[in-house]
């Protein structure tokens, strides 16, 4: 009995030993170069220093090759924080999807404080200095130069090197420390006047201690509008 040969086909040719073409597949690190890439080119800010490491992908994961560029987004418009998952697919029909979580480290120059500062207190150029903090930690937010805090005066007390945020910020200081004012009392409907320094910052409504600068007597005041207190009786 003549047996013939059987040509070898795909499901005989592992025992002929022909290699078999395995389908292309995308390279596991493009998908996360591709996430690091978007994220500083789209989400960069000026005069900030963006430090970024995606998270190693699953080894098993097996993606057809994409024949298009890959496109990358972070869903939502969502602001950087620590952590982000930035949405990497292949823009073709029938394409893949992945989700590429990225650590981010984003350092900027902040403002932080030079020494103790009590509520009430007023921000100047001796109160403050610069730091380069990574503020993707921040999430209460920072400011980064006095510009920001416009004259608004402490909510809190803060200790000395702390980051200074816009929460710690009362309202605008229509007085500062240190500022010349004028001071009016009302003595049986006559109204006097006198010139004095302020011990305190506020704004208007605020009570703060002023000194008169001809008698050196610190009286209680309201705080009535820029450079105007009035003397509590």
């Amino acid at each position: 009995m003549i047996r013939r040969a059987l040509p070898c086909g795909i499901a005989l040719a592992t025992l002929c030993g022909w290699p078999l073409a395995a389908a292309a597949a995308q390279p596991i690190d493009a998908v996360s170069q591709a996430a690091v890439t978007w994220l500083q080119t789209h989400r960069a800010l000026p005069g900030t220093r963006m430090v970024l490491e995606a998270a190693p992908l699953d080894s098993r994961l097996r993606l057809a090759d994409c024949p298009s560029p890959l496109d990358a987004s972070l869903p939502g418009n969502r602001p950087l924080n620590a952590r982000v998952s930035v949405t990497v697919r292949c823009p073709v029909p029938g394409g893949w999807t992945v989700r590429v979580p990225v650590m981010v480290k984003l350092f900027a120059p902040v403002l932080v404080s030079s020494h103790p500062l009590a509520r009430g207190d007023g921000l100047g150029a001796t109160d403050v200095h610069t730091e380069e903090r990574d503020v993707a930690t921040l999430a209460y937010g920072y400011i980064a130069d006095l510009e920001q805090a416009g004259g608004r005066a402490l909510a809190r007390p803060v200790n000395a090197g702390t980051v200074l945020t816009p929460g710690m910020l009362a309202g605008r200081q229509a007085v500062r420390i240190g500022d010349a004012v004028s001071m009016e009392a009302s003595v049986e409907g006559v109204v006097i006047r006198a010139e004095g320094v302020a011990m305190g910052a506020g704004d208007t409504g605020s009570r703060l201690k002023v000194r008169n600068a001809s008698s050196g007597k610190v009286l209680d005041a309201v705080v009535r509008g820029p450079g105007l207190v009035a003397v509590l009786p």
